[in-house]
């Protein structure tokens, strides 16, 4: 080592980190442990010196030696940096953190008198107890009982990723697919089963791919029949059932990171499935009412952030389970310092993950937790929830204070319930004590009973398998803490006389086809098995299935063994309550939730999982102790039920009450449909084009001369009666003189009291946000809206079941005045969506006095949800001035209030300058830590900033006109820029048809979106759907044709090696049916390839005949226009 003097560098390094461990994946002797702190001078002179000094050949020494310092000091260094900006981050954030407090509680104040000031400060001195005060809280609530039996309650759960499915679950098939498939399905039966609940319904994601099982594809699954109703008999809908709902690639099975761009398109879906079953559930059980969802219940980020939506878009509550959350995560991949925040956000989407989080603690009524750990600890790490601020407001609340629109949502603690059904408590009797001796053979020589087939695959490990067992159960995972254990047990003699151990570390059937960590976890314990010469003393057996770990469980209770879980932190511990049901005391760490566990069922001791000597104590206590033994196993059986799934729902039941109930409640009467009571052509022919997505037909004869052989076409008799019904009802259009100045005169737009939007079959809705750099509208815009107009009214039977909407973020007055300066009337559109989606008005429908158009009031009253729009205001100004430092007034700041744009719903400023204003993010971040739930957003080329409530946006007002009006997101088509407004992201996802207009916004706001470090635009917008097209602005009704076609044509209609010829012919026979489309056609880029421009649209890629090709076309065509 003499010429190695340059190791003293690295090793000063070591020392200079103050590093716990160089590699978390090596065992640590105990020897270089002092007092309990690790030495990493030690460690690294005995295990990484001396291992390579062993090597023979000098040259190799000391190149192997020089390599691992340099990684040693790399990795060092890294460690060092990394906690260098990670303990600036938290000071930062503890004091935004604060100051957001104190704002909070500065603003509250000015509406309290002396005495509740006071108040008001202890409460948020006193911030982490009084037990004794939540306690009364909970006996205060109404606990749910079978005396709900007549409530009746449709209750709705979301888990999107992994495979679910009721029977045989894949469980560890993948990541995704693992402990909370199970719960959410166990959780839909057991509350399906309780009195009051009528239907349970969990949404999930509809996977038809050939990797995995047919099962998935499957569109429902029931998983149990609801209750008896009142006759004894069960209820037509009633139970819990599976609902997949398709969204995303239909035949690819995606990992849940890559999930995050389809979102919108499942809310769409769920939405759609929600109002079905509403009404239908209204027929059957609320007489002749829709029947909403009593609560939307969300799993894990993805399913909290649709939850939320759906949530808004229905005015029901939400409540959200987290599962594991991803600032928890991101602190402890930071932590290890092997991966930058760049890396880590790129590999698991962790940024757009806590963003679904905190936008989830925006909408949630009530967060359920499985430990006070999670709660406090866990979600104390997010912006949208603080727990000291949480208990002011909640005081506030109860003494009937106004809270300026703050909120905190309610954290719970609600353990997992369990199965027992499968349980077979056994008495402590002198029976059971001979039994093991019975099954295996006793020495009286009597041959054995059968026994299960694990116990026969851990006794042949064990010398003498009649000892007590301890038993661990848990992956091979470093955190999991398996090395100590086995060195406690190998280090303490009288404990190795008394007991066996069995290590139960999933399954394997090659240490190196294994991951790294897994692998270096096993290779540690079998050197450390070798080591203190514990053969005969251990097991640990390769392979287990799902259900053998209840025989696992039977045979250490048989042994009158124990359960442990030494794991480092464990978030809940749902081992340590399955041992319980079986009869097993535990020793557990006391790090996490063991502790809750611990409190409830008080049947066993807590370690701390760093001491050897404290883990070798506790297990040898509870096995030498027979007493403490026996009082630990019954008190376990005893508080068991705590953790059954009837208790569970119970205090889910009871909490969920609780809530401030929602549902949608319209102001205003909404009457049945008066439509002609014949039947639209528009599904009609909807249904035949379907139907012809699936021909296949053979022949290559078709007639060109205006008519279609439909018999020779297909083959089949009953598709040609079908065809040849649909065709009967084609009409020809009018051959009378039409008005060309079709764009400036109203279509079916007479005053009525109801909206015309609930007689359409389409909306076109136009989201263009064309502005001038001073923020006022473009007359381009105009130019597109008649255009739009001209193109949609070419046909008059298409026209009267097509509406218009215009979604801006100008004030109704300014959007008025800027239609008619291009000679459009207000009553020309169906719906107006105005201030960024904080207002709908039906023009022609409701209007005040002298003819002024008034706002849809039952809209109002949706979106007032947590709005406080003085609060906001001030914190506003207080927020955007402070970095000037001249006070509070507007007029110091680059914002000034617009009052003119600014409405009940609305909160508008100028911005003066666009380079000074905050992020959305980070403005969002800065009220989220002061309690306020918003939705802002830059507007009209970044020279407006607009706060509207937290469920107002241009795109919920779409799913609002879906619930208000029945009128179907699927069947909108939206127009957009290539840019927008900062909510422009939000509209371009989801079941509606979006057509984004090339070379119409030439400047948009998105650069005040997003800070650096945050979620990208393709976590929100999936880079590729079927549901969008690019267009280049230049003639809008050709344009149009592009758009029917591509929505409408969804399949590889030609062969690439057909002739051109073919392809020109049969479009002119097809549009020859209307000279107007002919020429159209005629005149696109259709005639010269139309292979060409099919071929990127098809779906099937199946080569069909020509026949076949006529018929969707033909229909196709028909289809759009009717």
């Amino acid at each position: 080592m003499a010429g190695n003097e340059w190791i003293n560098g690295y090793l000063e390094a070591i020392l200079d980190s103050g590093a716990s461990a160089i590699e978390e994946q090596k065992p640590v002797p105990e020897n270089l442990r002092d007092r309990g702190h690790f030495n990493p001078t030690k460690y690294f002179v005995e295990e990484v010196v001396t291992g390579v000094v062993a090597t023979r050949n000098t040259r190799e020494r000391g190149s192997r030696l020089e390599n691992m310092c340099w990684r040693i000091w790399h990795l060092t260094r890294k460690k060092k940096q990394l906690e260098v900006e990670e303990h600036q981050r938290l000071a930062n954030r503890r004091w935004e953190r604060e100051q957001g407090r104190r704002d909070a509680t500065e603003d509250m104040s000015e509406d309290l008198s002396e005495g509740e000031k006071g108040d008001g400060l202890g409460e948020m001195q006193l911030g982490d107890t009084p037990r004794k005060r939540f306690q009364r809280n909970i006996s205060n609530l109404e606990v749910w009982s079978d005396d709900k039996k007549e409530k009746k309650l449709y209750i709705v759960l979301i888990s999107l990723h992994g495979l679910v499915r009721g029977e045989n679950m894949e469980l560890g098939r993948d990541s995704d697919t693992g402990g909370q498939v199970k719960y959410v399905v166990e959780l839909s039966r057991a509350l399906a089963r309780m009195p009051g609940v009528y239907r349970v319904d969990l949404f999930t994601r509809q996977v038809s791919c050939p990797d995995v099982d047919w099962s998935y594809g499957e569109p429902t699954e029931m998983l149990t029949a609801g209750p008896e109703d009142g006759d004894g008999g069960l209820g037509e809908s009633s139970g819990a059932y599976i609902i997949r709902i398709p969204f995303g690639p239909r035949d690819q099975y995606l990992s849940k990171e890559v999930l995050w761009p389809y979102i919108q398109e499942f809310v769409d879906g769920a939405l759609a499935h929600i109002l079905n079953m509403s009404k239908v559930l209204g027929e059957q059980i609320g007489k002749g009412q829709p029947v909403w969802p009593y609560v939307i219940h969300g799993h894990y980020a993805d399913a909290g952030d649709s939850a939320a939506l759906l949530s808004g878009a229905l005015n029901v509550p939400m409540v959200l389970t987290g599962h594991s959350l991803g600032r928890n995560k991101l602190e402890q991949l930071l932590k290890q310092g092997r991966q930058s925040k760049e890396d880590i956000n790129s590999t698991y989407k962790i940024m757009r993950r806590i963003e679904a989080e905190e936008l989830s603690l925006d909408a949630a009524e009530l967060v359920i937790t499985s430990t006070k750990q999670e709660s406090e600890e866990q979600w104390g790490l997010y912006d949208g929830f603080d727990v000291k601020l949480e208990k002011v407001l909640r005081a506030r609340a109860r003494r009937g204070v106004n809270c300026h629109g703050r909120y905190m949502p309610r954290m719970v603690v609600i353990p997992p319930g369990m199965d027992f059904s499968n349980v077979v408590v056994q008495e402590d009797t002198p029976e059971v004590d001979g039994e093991l001796n019975q099954l295996i053979g006793g020495t009286d020589g009597s041959s054995p009973k059968a026994i299960p087939t694990i116990w026969s695959e851990v006794m042949r490990f064990l010398t003498n398998p009649h000892k007590p067992m301890i038993l661990a159960l848990s992956r091979p995972d470093p955190k999991k803490n398996i090395t100590t254990l086995l060195k406690a047990f190998g280090e303490c003699g009288p404990l190795r006389e008394l007991a066996n151990l069995t290590l139960i570390m999933g399954n394997r059937d090659c240490i190196d086809e294994m991951s790294t960590g897994n692998a270096s976890v096993l290779t540690t314990v079998l050197k450390l098995i070798d080591k203190y010469d514990l053969y005969g003393q251990v097991a640990y057996p390769k392979h287990h299935r799902q259900s053998d770990v209840p025989d696992i469980y039977r045979l250490t209770a048989k042994t009158k063994g124990v359960f442990i879980n030494p794991a480092l932190v464990e978030p809940f511990g749902l081992t340590l309550i399955e041992a319980a049901a079986h009869g097993l005391p535990m020793v557990a760490t006391k790090n996490g939730g063991p502790v809750d566990i611990h409190r409830a069922l008080n049947n066993g001791l807590l370690v701390d999982p760093h001491d050897q000597q404290s883990i070798a104590g506790a297990l040898l206590k509870l096995l030498s102790e027979k007493n403490l033994w026996s009082e630990c196993r019954k008190n376990g059986w005893k508080n068991i039920h705590l953790y059954s799934w009837p208790e569970h729902c119970r205090t889910y039941l009871t909490r969920v009450a609780a809530c401030r109930m929602r549902h949608p409640q319209w102001q205003t009467d909404t009457p049945e449909d008066d439509m002609a009571a014949d039947e639209s052509l528009n599904d009609s022919l909807k249904d035949v084009q379907d139907m012809s997505l699936r021909l296949s037909v053979d022949g290559d004869k078709a007639s060109l001369n205006g008519s279609f052989d439909v018999t020779a076409a297909t083959g089949d008799h009953d598709v040609q009666d079908q065809v040849k019904r649909v065709l009967s009802k084609i009409k020809k259009p009018d051959s009378g003189p039409k008005d060309q100045d079709v764009g400036n005169k109203p279509l079916d737009n007479v005053s009525s009291k109801y909206p015309m939007l609930r007689r359409r079959r389409k909306l076109i809705v136009i989201a263009l946000d064309c502005y001038e750099s001073s923020g006022d509208p473009k007359m381009k815009m105009i130019q597109v809206v008649q255009e739009i107009f001209k193109a949609v009214r070419l046909d008059s039977q298409s026209a009267r079941v097509t509406g218009f909407a215009l979604l801006t973020a100008m004030p109704m007055s300014e959007t008025v005045e800027f239609l008619a300066s291009g000679k459009i009337q207000a009553n020309e559109f169906d719906a107006l969506v105005c201030s960024s989606g904080s207002e709908v008005y039906y023009p022609g429908t409701y209007t005040e006095g002298g003819g002024r158009l008034s706002p849809d009031p039952d809209y109002a009253s949706h979106i007032d949800y947590r709005w406080g729009c003085e609060g906001l205001k001030k914190t506003i100004l207080k927020l955007l001035n402070a970095p000037e430092g001249k006070g509070n007034s507007a007029s110091s700041s680059h914002i000034q209030e617009d009052l003119k744009s600014s409405n009940a719903h609305c909160i508008s400023f100028f911005i003066k300058d666009p380079s000074k204003a905050r992020k959305v993010d980070d403005l969002r971040q800065k009220l989220r830590m002061r309690g306020l739930r918003c939705h802002p957003m830059y507007s009209r080329s970044s020279t407006r900033m607009q706060i509207v409530p937290l469920l107002a946006s241009r795109a919920q007002a779409l799913r609002y006109l879906f619930v208000r009006w029945r009128l179907n997101v699927a069947n909108m088509y939206v127009f957009l820029g290539e840019s927008g407004d900062t909510d422009y992201e939000e509209m371009i996802s989801g079941t509606h048809k979006t057509i984004i207009m090339k070379g119409v916004v030439a400047k948009g706001s998105e650069e005040l979106l997003r800070t650096s470090g945050s979620y990208l635009k393709d976590d929100i917008v999936p880079p590729e759907s079927p549901l969008y097209l690019r267009i280049m602005y230049s003639s809008v009704p050709r344009a149009f044709f592009r758009v029917n076609y591509y929505f409408h044509g969804r399949i590889s209609l030609f062969q690439a090696n057909q002739p051109p010829k073919q392809h020109s012919s049969i479009l002119v026979w097809l549009c020859s049916l209307e000279e107007k489309k002919t020429q159209e056609v005629l005149n696109s880029r259709f005639t010269r390839s139309l292979a060409a421009a099919t071929q990127p649209y098809g779906q099937l890629g199946k080569p069909i005949s020509l026949r076949s090709c006529f018929l969707s076309l033909f229909i196709s065509v028909y289809a759009f226009r009717n």
